[in-house]
């Protein structure tokens, strides 16, 4: 099996081509960088897929060596059809953005600009618990207690809120009142 060197190089400028678009705020480049990685993903499906062979129809005497895979033909016949969905798809998208808005960037939201502004360290999140707090901890046997429920109860005794009780699956929210 040879791999031609052009089909290699035009997969490479197309899928170097597409990640760039798709890093521009543009939508209309964004949806050129799709184009072009759709694209890029088709060539090099042909250019992994082999040689190439006779039609895939059987005839009568031929080894089956000599006929061309068909599986990469419908891969890239099924990745054709998802491009051009994805690329209607963008195009409803910047059709939107330019009836609301009369532009095709995307702009900052004031709110990511906050969130990425801020200190990584949280207070409440990231500080050393000194302690462990939770209810499902004994004092003495610090491993949890197998089949506790919130309650107390376990799964099977039948208690006020364990898992067996028909009334705690049936209750409706208006009865917590």
């Amino acid at each position: 099996m040879t791999v031609d060197l052009t089909l290699i190089v035009l997969m490479a400028a197309f899928f170097a081509a597409g990640i760039y678009l798709l890093l521009e705020r543009s939508l209309t480049r964004v949806l050129l960088g799709l184009i072009l990685l759709g694209n890029g993903a088709n060539i090099l499906m042909l250019a992994m897929s082999g040689g190439g062979g006779k039609s895939p129809l059987y005839v009568a005497g031929t080894p089956a060596e000599d006929y061309a895979d068909s599986l990469p033909q419908a891969l890239i016949l099924t990745a054709i059809v998802i491009t051009f969905a994805v690329t209607a798809f963008m195009l409803g998208i910047i059709y939107r953005s330019w009836v609301l808005g009369r532009e095709d960037d995307v702009q900052d939201d004031p709110e990511d600009r906050r969130v990425a502004d801020q200190d990584s360290y949280d207070w409440e999140d990231d500080a050393d618990v000194v302690a462990e707090t939770s209810e499902f901890f004994d004092d003495e046997d610090p491993a949890p207690r197998s089949g506790a429920t919130a309650h107390g109860a376990t799964p099977g005794d039948g208690a006020r809120g364990g898992v067996d009780d028909p009334a705690a699956t049936t209750r409706r929210p208006e009865d917590h009142r």
